[in-house]
């Protein structure tokens, strides 16, 4: 792995909080199950991405996210529907993409070994935009490709921090992506994501970090009760408040990743289903600083 690339301390071992519970497994089957027929339908329908209707594809977000048996609790501004957005978040869990896009639906930054992945990749080649993360002399063509994407007013969506982090512990927001909404002259959404328990307490339950199979993740958050997904859609940050993409990036990991927020301008809960040794890569791209 490139050295240039970000990094967090975070491990399951070291951070994570096990759910493991006999009494849990019957659930935790049915909410996997749930959770698999969701994506595969996501799958069968990724080739007619762009003919689905954003609603649609907000509330299959939502339902996925639901079905492995957490509830969504939406606050803060209201997001623009159309044209082009550049959406940052912090990242702790897989869980964060299908919340961004019940946020709005986005072409994600991924990492080009994606495309590998079983059934992710599948679904993630139907319109993902892909970084090569061991090659530095590639970045200023994605990023390229990012702003051309922008013009075209659609929306985008990346993880700064680079890396998974447990949530209670986080990195920072690295540049070169924002160097792209400033090119292509469109606003920055910022969005912060936290999880919690049924007691209100933060939880690593849903984190996917270190050396974490993706398998262990979705088996802790489906053996889990209480989990609280909570998304904080954050003021926008317009093209022509920054000065330069350090600025920008600046700004928003202020918004997003400097504690509690007390703006809040609306509250939306969506509840769960009923039933059925260094950073994660995760399923995002690794942006580097430059």
């Amino acid at each position: 792995m490139s050295v240039w690339l970000p990094g967090a301390p975070c491990t399951p071992r070291a951070c994570v909080e096990g759910t493991a519970s006999w009494t849990a497994v019957p659930r935790a089957v049915l909410r996997l199950v749930a959770v698999v027929v969701l994506v595969l339908a996501g799958v069968a329908l990724s080739p007619f991405g762009a003919r689905i209707p954003a609603g649609a594809i907000r509330r299959w977000s939502r339902t996925v996210v639901r079905a492995a048996g957490v509830r969504i609790r939406v606050t803060g501004e209201p997001v623009p529907a159309t044209g082009g957005l550049l959406l940052v978040a912090n990242h702790i869990s897989w869980l964060d993409i299908p919340l961004l896009a019940g946020v709005r639906p986005a072409r994600m930054l991924a990492k080009k070994e994606i495309r590998a992945w079983p059934v992710v990749g599948a679904m993630a080649a139907n319109g993902s935009l892909f970084i090569d993360r061991d090659r530095l002399r590639a970045l200023p063509g994605t990023v390229a490709t990012v702003a051309g994407v922008l013009r075209a007013g659609q929306a985008v969506a990346v993880f700064p921090e680079g890396s998974t982090w447990c949530g209670r512990a986080q990195g920072h927001f690295r540049r070169a992506v924002f160097q792209a909404a400033l090119d292509a002259r469109v606003p920055v959404q910022p969005v912060r994501i936290r999880y919690r328990d049924g007691a209100g307490a933060a939880s690593t339950a849903p984190a996917y970090v270190g050396d974490d199979s993706l398998l262990a993740s979705l088996w802790r958050v489906a053996s889990a009760r209480g989990l609280v997904a909570e998304v904080e859609v954050l003021p926008l940050l317009a093209p022509d408040g920054a000065t330069d993409r350090r600025a920008l990036a600046a700004a928003a990991g202020e918004r997003v990743l400097a504690g509690p927020h007390e703006h809040r301008r609306g509250s939306r809960e969506f509840p769960a289903s009923g039933g059925p040794s260094g950073a994660r890569d995760g399923i995002m791209a690794r942006v580097p600083t430059s």
